[in-house]
């Protein structure tokens, strides 16, 4: 059985190569973070299976060039990440935020966090259901309840 430290660090792979993809718009890739019945809940839709996930990227990516303009960066980055790992289940809260270059310079243009689980399948982790909160939004926010005391988090 692997360690806390090795499923942790797999975990924390596993979340960066979903951000890569993402913004890359790698719908290929970012689906392969999800199990075959993976899904996301996110600021439009829940999103299920691993092709809806890959269009569901693929279209976000040219949304973003319609708002951001051809060729400008967008991108995501991930911090406060907090694992908690049973067997070959774990959960995951991580906070987020993305910036993009402007004509003005750099600017922030969102934040939240994500809360997922995970399962390891075939000797990987893989994202079983993640869930984003945009701070930003109405109605998507986090409240006023630490994330990572949620029953499941606590250490």
């Amino acid at each position: 059985m692997p360690s806390y430290a090795e499923d942790r660090a797999e975990i924390e792979d596993l979340m960066a190569r979903y951000l890569f993809a993402l913004d890359w718009g790698d719908g290929d890739a970012y689906a392969a973070c999800f199990t075959e019945d993976g899904e996301i809940d996110w600021a439009r839709e829940t999103t299920r299976g691993r092709p809806a996930l890959a269009a569901m990227c693929n279209g976000f990516a040219a949304a973003m060039e319609a708002i951001m303009g051809k060729g400008v960066p967008h991108r995501h980055f991930l911090s406060h990440v907090a694992v908690t790992v049973k067997g070959d289940t774990a959960q995951a809260r991580a906070a987020w935020f993305e910036a993009a270059r402007r004509e003005d310079g750099f600017g922030k243009s969102s934040f939240g966090h994500y809360e997922d689980h995970l399962v390891r399948v075939g000797g990987r982790w893989l994202f079983r259901r993640r869930k984003i909160y945009n701070e930003f939004l109405p109605g998507r926010t986090a409240g006023a309840t630490n994330p990572v005391m949620e029953e499941g988090m606590k250490r």
